[in-house]
């Protein structure tokens, strides 16, 4: 908002000092403070409502081409009936059929097989971990 720099910052609390005086900076600190803090509310304020101005006028026109696109479709099939092309009366997707039992046990075997955990293969050239720990250091 304000391009303020650190040398032009650092004259402005210069003046500051000498025209407040160091006694009264405190309450004039202060006093600033709460007018920005009321500046920065009023203008979040304002910029929420402008938004909100916006949303309902997009809102607005979204409900506006909503109804013409329902008023075309109601023109266009005014009975609804799947003849003049409306909603079809199977809405409900096809199911499958049931396996039968013998094709339902070799389905539930491969599940089996497939759901068993999977073990590495020992190799016999790979040696043994050690069972025992290492000897212990000698102290000198």
């Amino acid at each position: 908002m304000f391009d303020v720099g650190a040398s032009e910052l650092l004259v402005i609390v210069i003046v500051a000092i000498l025209v407040i005086g160091p006694k009264d900076m405190p309450r004039a600190m202060r006093t600033a403070g709460r007018w920005i803090g009321k500046a920065r509310r009023m203008s979040n304020h304002f910029r929420a409502g402008v938004d909100e101005m916006i949303r309902q006028a997009e809102i607005e026109d979204m409900e506006a081409k909503w109804a013409e696109r329902n008023k075309e479709i109601m023109a266009k099939y005014p009975s609804g009936d799947e003849a003049a092309g409306g909603a079809p009366d199977d809405l409900v997707p096809p199911q499958m059929e049931p396996l039968d039992p013998a094709h339902a046990d070799a389905a539930a075997e491969a599940a089996i097989k497939r759901a068993a955990p999977v073990k590495a293969p020992e190799h016999e050239s790979e040696p043994p971990l050690p069972l025992e720990p290492p000897p212990a250091a000698k102290d000198a």
